[in-house]
């Protein structure tokens, strides 16, 4: 039998701390999680769609913030309990990345193996775009399985999203390990992944790294200071292929701690 007791432990990022009696509140049920997630958060780059007015929020940063925090911000715009679906103008303003570390503090706190991963979605976009999912561990099929808490039915529409986003295929969302093999290995052109205008080997490069951090329990990292490195360093250095093809290959492997060029 597999250990995954890894991932059932909170981290500093995942603990709800004070709010944990909140989220023992909550049923163990994935799609219920789903809903009652994307009733307390907004994408910050979906307000339009939702009928805000994105120059209200233009300071609202994308920091990931620990889900205390965050729980904290919500219960401060609305003290209702967190299974009260909240207008879109009283929910917190976040990214992929915290509606997938929320999902995961609520999986964790239900005992249920649960972890960030970090990789690309093919079905927000023509290519493969930068997304974070939740990866939960499913005791009665014995496997790991995505889930998207942040495509609710407004995102679900007009992305054309048919399948259960509570078992995001793999074919829909690859890990950044996953994507970065498949490019070595010629299968896929890299520069279909990326995030906007920033594309290529070297952004699959950041997102194998950013995996291999949460995988290993750390939510964030330095390589989410990518848009500061300059074009010049945006190329990925052929004494690092030979790391980088390990830890895409294993991003469960020992954690190792790499600083980008740009911070070194």
């Amino acid at each position: 039998m597999r250990d995954h007791s890894r991932w059932i432990d909170q981290t500093p990022m995942s603990d709800p701390a004070g709010y944990a009696p909140r989220l023992s509140d909550l049923p163990a049920d994935i799609a219920v999680l789903q809903r009652v997630i994307q009733g307390l958060l907004v994408h910050s780059e979906w307000l339009t769609e939702y009928g805000l007015d994105p120059t209200r929020l233009r300071g609202v940063s994308r920091e990931t913030l620990p889900v205390a925090q965050r729980l904290a911000n919500i219960l401060a715009l609305d003290a209702q309990p967190l299974h009260v679906t909240r207008a879109p103008e009283r929910r917190a303003v976040g990214t992929c990345r915290d509606f997938a570390l929320m999902l995961c503090a609520m999986l964790r706190s239900k005992g249920i193996p649960a972890r960030v991963r970090c990789g690309f979605a093919a079905y927000f976009h023509t290519g493969w775009e930068d997304h974070w999912v939740c990866e939960y561990w499913d005791r009665a099929t014995q496997a790991w399985r995505l889930s998207d808490p942040q495509l609710d039915a407004i995102q679900q529409r007009l992305c054309h999203v048919a399948f259960d986003t509570t078992d995001v295929p793999r074919d829909a969302f690859v890990t950044a390990g996953q994507a970065w093999l498949d490019c070595r290995a010629n299968r896929v052109d890299p520069n279909r992944y990326g995030h906007g205008d920033v594309t290529g080997l070297w952004f699959v490069q950041v997102n194998v790294m950013r995996d291999h951090y949460v995988i290993n329990n750390r939510e964030t990292s330095v390589w989410d200071s990518w848009r500061a490195a300059p074009s010049s360093m945006r190329i990925v250095k052929d004494a690092d292929i030979v790391r980088l093809d390990a830890v895409a290959a294993a991003p469960e492997r020992p954690f190792v701690a790499v600083t980008p060029d740009w911070l070194a």
